[in-house]
C-alpha cells in the first residue's frame, strides 16, 4: 500500500484538475462536428467521403451517418457486394445521402485479358442494377494487372475492347463507367495502366459518353506530375476526381501538392461533380477536415 500525506494529495488533485482531458464529452463532440459541418457545407468543392477509410472503426452505415453529421452528403466506396444495399437505399431516401461512386470491376481478373470480358459483362450488368438501386451515377472500372506474355500495348487494346462491350450496358442503365489509372511507384507495381495519357487515349477510342476516367490525383502525381496541365489536356474524358496527398496518401495539406491551386484548376476547367476523399486521415477525421478546408481555400 502507498501512503500519501495531505500535501501530496493536494498537489496530485491540482495536477489532475490542470491536466487536459484526453477525451471530449459526447456533447462537445457533437458541437464540434456541427461547427465543422457548417464550414464543410460552404466549401467550393463538393467532397465525397470514402466510406471504407473515414471513421473506419464504425459499422459502414454509421460511417455514412457520421459523414453526414460533419457536413458531407456524398459517399464513395469500394466493392458493392459486401454492402447492405437495403440499408444504403434507406439512407439515400431518408437522409439524402448521395452515393457518388463505387467499384464495379477490380484488379483481378483483369479487363486487360479478353478471356475475362464475358465475366466483366455479367458483373457490370449486376453492378448497374446495384447502382440504380442506391442512386449511384457512376462506377469505377480497373484495367487489371499485367498479363503474362502480353505487351502493354496489347493489354491496353484489350481494355479498350472490353470497355466497348461494357459501354452499351452502362448506356442502357444510364450509369457512367470510370476507368481508373494507378501508379506503379508506390501502390500498384505490376499494373497495366498508369497515368492519364493512356487512359485518355483508351477512352477516346471507346468514344462513349458513358465511359470516362476516374482521375485520381494522388496516382497522377506519382505517375506523371503536372496535375493541372494534364487535367486540361484530358478534360474531355474527365468523369470523376479523387484526392490524396503525397507522400503517404493522407488528406490534402499533409504533403507536397499545392491543393488550392489544383482544386481551383479543377473548378475552372468546369468540373462540378463530387471529389472523392480516398485518403487516410493523418491525425483523425476532424483534423483532416480542418486541413481539407484550408486546401479548398483560394
Amino acid at each position: 500500500m502507498i501512503s500519501l500525506d495531505r500535501r501530496s494529495l493536494l498537489a496530485a488533485s491540482a495536477a489532475l484538475c490542470a491536466a487536459p482531458r484526453l477525451r471530449a464529452s459526447p456533447q462537445e463532440t457533437a458541437a464540434g462536428a456541427s461547427a465543422l459541418a457548417e464550414r464543410v457545407r460552404k466549401l467550393k468543392t463538393r467532397f465525397a467521403v470514402n466510406g471504407e477509410i473515414w471513421w473506419s472503426g464504425m459499422p459502414f452505415e454509421k460511417r455514412v451517418e457520421t459523414a453526414l453529421a460533419h457536413g458531407f452528403d456524398g459517399i464513395e466506396f469500394w466493392p458493392w457486394r459486401n454492402k447492405d444495399l437495403a440499408a444504403l437505399e434507406k439512407l439515400a431516401k431518408d437522409k439524402g445521402v448521395k452515393f457518388a461512386q463505387f467499384t464495379a470491376w477490380g484488379f483481378e481478373p483483369g479487363l486487360c485479358n479478353p478471356d475475362n470480358h464475358a465475366k466483366a459483362v455479367e458483373e457490370v450488368r449486376e453492378a448497374c442494377k446495384a447502382a440504380k438501386r442506391i442512386g449511384a451515377p457512376m462506377m469505377t472500372i480497373v484495367a487489371g494487372n499485367n498479363q503474362k506474355g502480353m505487351t502493354t500495348e496489347q493489354m491496353h487494346a484489350h481494355v479498350t475492347s472490353g470497355l466497348k462491350l461494357l459501354a452499351p450496358i452502362a448506356e442502357e442503365h444510364d450509369v457512367l463507367l470510370i476507368l481508373e489509372p494507378m501508379n506503379g511507384r508506390v501502390d500498384h507495381p505490376g499494373h497495366c495502366l498508369y497515368g492519364s495519357e493512356a487512359a485518355v487515349r483508351i477512352c477516346r477510342e471507346v468514344n462513349s459518353k458513358h465511359v470516362k476516367i476516374n482521375w485520381d490525383l494522388y496516382h497522377m502525381q506519382l505517375a506523371e506530375g503536372d496535375l493541372c496541365g494534364r487535367l486540361k489536356d484530358g478534360i474531355d474524358q474527365l468523369g470523376y476526381v479523387q484526392v490524396a496527398d503525397t507522400p503517404g496518401r493522407k488528406e490534402p495539406g499533409t504533403g507536397e501538392i499545392h491543393w488550392p491551386r489544383v482544386l481551383r484548376a479543377v473548378s475552372e476547367l468546369g468540373y462540378k461533380g463530387y471529389v472523392g476523399l480516398e485518403c487516410w486521415p493523418k491525425d483523425g477525421e476532424e483534423k483532416a477536415i480542418e486541413r481539407l478546408i484550408a486546401a479548398d481555400t483560394w
